[in-house]
């Protein structure tokens, strides 16, 4: 996805010194408390709201320890954004001397794993502490293209006097998230950075039709992947009697033999060889198999370990929501995407249970959307089936479920616009 210099996003110095100073205004008006005559964009606004909450001095220059270079190499070995770094540099880095900007690659927390592009750009990005290695969350260096894209999972275009920080309003970004294809988590971050003049309105479209490509080459790896994998279960399932699944390190479902075929198999976050209870099949024996796992079901695998559960749902933090199940013998982890998050924080409010129209209600403003509901609880029931029940949908009477919640209610999930999500923000 090349570009050439003819079409490289540019505004001209007059525009982008016009509309900086409009922006200035803004934001000193309302750091100030006063009315400015122009609002800014809601996704600008609302995370001006949570800085001030936060404490974040926007007249500081606070920057965090940067990673060691042997922590940023163990990141980068771990993270699957290296995949498709080629993908990244192709459609965005063809034209960053004319165009003078960089691109930033972040992880999922906002730290700084990759940078490049014009030189004299990135001796500007030293000077703001866009660096290798930096964090560049929202609470540590206040509203910016990689942070704020980090909090409301969406694509975000943050110019001149946009940043919080004052230090900041000089430079222009343009953050859109990159997620597994395969489960919806959050893998981090690509923007693209520079001073004013290399802001235009297209940018934010451009990086994010990047970041698309980038996923899709995701999934694309994780197919030949499964199929690398499958051409070695093939043989092995063969010889076997019952029920068993060949699955990768992450529990992807490569192939089964004896069972109704499950795209994913919930492990616990290291597994390790020996009879373990998974939630979807009960107790089952685990053999290591080439890049992942031989998963042997045994007659009584199925329903729920017995004894109480203990469930916490992990909604505390600003940037990662999981879900864990503890005291059974295979106790487990999962990380949530943003709408599996939703659909468990409504069924923990509601442990009385909640029928489709009554989540759809909760989530969409409108019941009539049953459909989506099922879908999703669907897929949440492939990693928490044996602690859920349905008609109503709800976590099971045998489970103690704890719900972490931050400490300030309006920091509950913020990219969240369901109804009922939004009341509970409001709630004392």
């Amino acid at each position: 996805m090349a570009h050439s210099p003819m079409n490289v996003p540019r505004l001209s110095a007059v525009d982008a010194a016009r509309a900086a100073r409009v922006l200035s205004e803004v934001r000193d008006a309302r750091l100030a408390g006063r009315r400015a005559r122009l609002a800014p964009r809601p996704v600008i606004e609302q995370s001006w709201e949570r800085m001030l909450r936060s404490g974040v001095d926007p007249e500081h220059d606070f920057r965090a320890g940067v990673l060691s270079g042997d922590e940023v190499r163990r990141r980068r070995e771990e993270s699957p954004l290296r995949e498709v770094l080629p993908v990244l540099r192709e459609g965005l880095l063809s034209v960053a001397d004319v165009a003078q900007h960089i691109m930033v690659v972040a992880d999922a927390e906002g730290r700084v794993l990759w940078r490049e592009g014009c030189p004299p750009v990135l001796r500007k990005a030293d000077g703001l502490g866009l660096e290798v290695g930096a964090d560049w969350g929202e609470e540590v260096v206040g509203t910016n293209g990689v942070g704020t894209a980090v909090v409301v999972r969406r694509p975000v275009q943050v110019f001149a006097g946009e940043h919080f920080a004052r230090s900041h309003t000089g430079w222009t970004c343009a953050g859109a998230p990159i997620t597994d294809p395969r489960d919806g988590r959050l893998l981090g971050v690509v923007d693209v950075s520079g001073p004013l003049e290399t802001m235009h309105p297209a940018t934010l479209a451009w990086v994010d039709s990047v970041a698309k490509l980038a996923e899709a080459g995701l999934r694309e790896a994780h197919m030949r992947s499964l199929e690398r994998l499958r051409a070695v279960a093939a043989p092995v399932l063969a010889r076997l009697d019952g029920r068993a699944a060949v699955v990768d390190r992450d529990g992807w479902t490569a192939a089964v033999t004896g069972m109704p075929y499950v795209r994913r198999i919930a492990l616990s976050k290291s597994p390790s060889a020996g009879r373990r209870w998974l939630p979807t099949l009960g107790l089952c024996t685990l053999e290591p198999l080439a890049e992942g796992w031989l998963v042997r079901s045994g007659e009584e695998s199925g329903g729920r370990p017995s004894g109480a559960a203990r469930i916490v749902l992990d909604l505390a933090r600003p940037r990662r929501w999981s879900v864990t199940v503890t005291d059974g013998p295979g106790g487990f982890s999962h990380e949530l995407s943003p709408r599996h998050a939703e659909l468990l924080y409504l069924l923990a409010v509601h442990r009385g249970g909640r029928s489709a129209s009554g989540l759809a209600e909760d989530m969409f403003g409108d019941p009539a959307r049953t459909v989506t509901v099922r879908a999703e609880m669907s897929r949440v029931r492939r990693y928490l089936g044996g602690f859920l029940d349905h008609r109503p949908y709800r976590f099971c009477e045998e489970a103690e479920v704890e719900v972490l919640l931050p400490a300030d209610p309006v920091d509950l999930l913020p990219h969240s616009t369901a109804p009922a999500v939004a009341r509970g923000r409001a709630a004392p």
